[in-house]
């Protein structure tokens, strides 16, 4: 736990993917063609906590959605990247611009489209429908399934190892 600790406190960036992080992987279509998705509170209030102790928060979808781009706002997200099959690309010009080292960054994985990442990254995480070779390079697997609280089971403990949980908590004390 104390190696953890250690990486925990020094990170700058929290990035995940969308579909099975964030959400379940489920996409539902209404009649119309809409595309409709499920997103859980839990994992919103944690991105909120995340902001009260100054981490950043990104989003890195491999698929373009308004369902995905219109909770990215709701949730304020600092950097929303839709449609970028290759993340790694979008990371790394990202960790660039912030002049964030990839030792500093957490990243919430779920498939082979995030292995890159997570190989790349200091923090990196997967939920445990992942495949194997996802899970080999992770340093946590969540306990909770994508788009049930993975993302707030992933910020808590963050927040639990930085020290900071009360400090992200206060205003509902």
């Amino acid at each position: 736990m104390k190696a953890l600790s250690e990486k925990a406190k020094n990170i700058k960036l929290f990035a995940m993917d969308v579909d099975g992080v964030l959400t379940d992987g489920k996409i539902f279509y209404s009649s119309e063609g809409e595309e409709i998705k499920a997103f859980n509170v839990k994992d919103g209030l944690g991105i909120k906590l995340l902001k009260n102790v100054g981490i950043k928060t990104a989003l890195i979808s491999g698929r373009k959605s308004l369902a995905v781009e219109k909770r990215g706002k709701e949730l304020d997200i600092d950097f929303l990247f839709l449609g970028e099959k290759n993340k790694i690309k979008v990371l790394e010009k990202l960790s660039f611009e912030l002049s964030v080292k990839n030792e500093n960054i957490l990243y919430i994985g779920d498939d082979l489209i995030d292995l890159q990442i997570l190989k790349s990254v200091g923090f990196p995480v997967c939920v445990p429908s992942s495949p194997n070779i996802l899970k080999k390079e992770c340093i946590y697997i969540t306990k909770r399934d994508g788009g049930n609280g993975a993302v707030r089971e992933v910020i808590d403990l963050l927040l639990e190892l930085r020290g900071e949980y009360l400090k992200a908590i206060e205003e509902y004390l």
